[in-house]
């Protein structure tokens, strides 16, 4: 297992940074719903709470990652890959990262507009960043929703693309990420 990233696939560190953020985002999409289904009360103050907290967990992580990313080697792409495609997959992965930092900082602007606090699971109170203000939480509130939106539908494009390169140009674009080492055959049996 290595560490770091090589010319031909992305070390368990890049890897874990990765899937954990992942798993925050499916977590973070399903907190909003569980709290969007539930009226204003201590049970959705409770879940909106656990929504912020994972939201500044995955900015210090794409902060993070960013910069592993900066001090390692990123995989090279395949050869045989249109100009099209890697134009397409340079602009997706900037937009994710971007996605990743906005929506989270966006998400804490919002909680200050509206003079809520953002607490990182009970045990450090982030400062505001600005004054409580109706109109600039409302504005926050859509732009919040809007940028998470935006984030879903390009990470289901950044999968279909993954799934795209595994099983129709059966490269190494989604094996690179994945934390077992597979190799071509044994994807294919």
């Amino acid at each position: 297992m290595q560490l770091k990233n090589d010319e031909s696939r992305y070390g368990v560190v890049a890897q874990l940074f990765h899937w954990a953020i992942v798993a925050l985002i499916i977590v973070q999409f399903i907190l909003a719903n569980r709290a969007d289904n539930l009226p204003l009360g201590p049970a959705k103050i409770g879940v909106l709470a656990q929504h912020k907290s994972f939201g500044i967990t995955i900015l210090a992580l794409v902060l993070l990652r960013l910069i592993w990313r900066w001090l390692n080697v990123v995989p090279g792409e395949p050869k045989d890959v249109p100009t099209w495609q890697r134009i397409a997959a340079r602009f997706s992965h900037v937009a994710l990262y971007a996605l990743l930092l906005i929506t989270p900082i966006v998400g804490w602007l919002m909680s200050s507009a509206r003079n809520f606090p953002v607490s990182w699971f009970g045990l450090v109170t982030l400062p505001d960043f600005i004054r409580p203000s109706k109109p600039a939480y409302e504005f926050l509130h859509q732009t919040h929703e809007l940028l998470a939106g935006t984030l879903f539908w390009l990470a289901l494009l950044h999968v279909a693309a993954a799934l795209k390169h595994h099983f129709w140009d059966k490269d190494d674009v989604l094996r690179r990420m994945l934390p077992v080492k597979l190799t071509q055959e044994t994807t294919r049996s």
